[in-house]
């Protein structure tokens, strides 16, 4: 699904050049759930936004579901994420002034999918992550657990292929961020591939390989069991 050849990223100001990325090579197989893991600054959330394709390298290659895509367009990149990349955030990234259901509905909007199968895709989405008791609350009236419920279910309501998770228990307690864990764990089970950023070498054990950066390169890599295609 996702493959890198000698990815760089390297960002410019007036005095100061920075790489954050160093020839990376990576390969994501479809169904796999990766975590990728280092230190602050190692260029994780780098990575993050250029397999999501929210940014493009300053070079290499980058292949997503066999479309080169290093030098995409902003409004080339745009039209592959629809559909295609549900984002989880450690912040939740939901809208205040939206409901629990408009918030989860928003990619299908973006999407043009039509009123009553927009209904029943949040409503399953909703009960599949158990917070559609909560469907017209907002978010601020919401603990942190269930915000990122709200999250995820935005997230997979456009059944997208790839999932990326930046710190998703990050800003939650032990017991919401198992939760929360589970759930990534489900979705991978039923197919759904996942790359998740995390400082946390407890929820790392949740995925099939791990991937550890320092200072902008892979240093190691993992693998917890044969991974089937």
């Amino acid at each position: 699904m996702i493959r890198t050849n000698n990815l760089r990223k390297v960002f410019t100001s007036d005095e100061v050049e920075t790489t954050a990325l160093n020839d990376i090579n990576i390969d994501i197989k479809s169904g796999e759930f990766v975590a990728i893991m280092g230190p602050s600054g190692c260029g994780k959330s780098t990575l993050l936004n250029i397999l999501g394709l929210l940014d493009n390298p300053s070079s290499g290659e980058y292949f997503f579901m066999d479309h080169e895509v290093a030098k995409f367009s902003e409004r080339q990149r745009s039209q592959l994420r629809k559909g295609n990349i549900g984002f989880v955030f450690q912040s939740f990234n939901l809208i205040d002034e939206l409901t629990v259901h408009e918030n989860v509905e928003l990619p299908l909007l973006y999407l043009k999918v039509p009123s009553a199968e927009r209904e029943k895709k949040v409503t399953a989405a909703l009960e599949h992550m158990n917070i559609m008791h909560r469907r017209n609350h907002f978010p601020q009236q919401l603990s942190g657990g269930q915000q990122q419920r709200v999250a995820i279910a935005r997230a997979v309501v456009a059944n997208p292929k790839f999932i990326l998770a930046d710190e998703p228990t990050g800003n939650l307690d032990s017991t919401n961020g198992e939760e929360v864990m589970n759930l990534l764990s489900e979705l991978n089970k039923a197919g759904t591939t996942i790359a998740m950023v995390t400082h946390s070498p407890h929820d790392a054990t949740y995925a099939n390989r791990v991937i550890n950066l320092f200072d902008g390169m892979v240093v190691t890599e993992n693998i917890k069991e044969k991974f089937h295609v």
